[in-house]
């Protein structure tokens, strides 16, 4: 008989991990559009939004608040449809 590793519950979030010290500012905001762009992708891939023309700013930005995000800015809507495309 084989035993199975319990799965993880979908509702406890991964710790998150300090960012290193030192970096310049622009570093920062850089990483934090990433993080949140990279949330909205997949937000939009999980409600059916499969393609990068699918997804208008209007879309992304009505998304954001279901997923507990402050809407995007352009440049972060421009991200979303990027990773959308890759």
């Amino acid at each position: 008989m084989t035993t199975v590793a319990p799965l993880m519950p979908i509702t406890s979030a991964p710790t998150k991990k300090e960012l290193p010290t030192g970096q310049p500012r622009a570093w920062y905001e850089s990483h934090n559009r990433r993080l949140k762009a990279l949330q909205l992708a997949t937000a939009l891939l999980n409600a059916g939004v499969y393609h990068p023309t699918q997804a208008t700013d209007q879309q992304i930005r009505a998304t954001a608040p279901t997923i507990g995000v402050r809407p995007p800015s352009e440049t972060t809507c421009r991200l979303v449809r990027v990773l959308m495309l890759h």
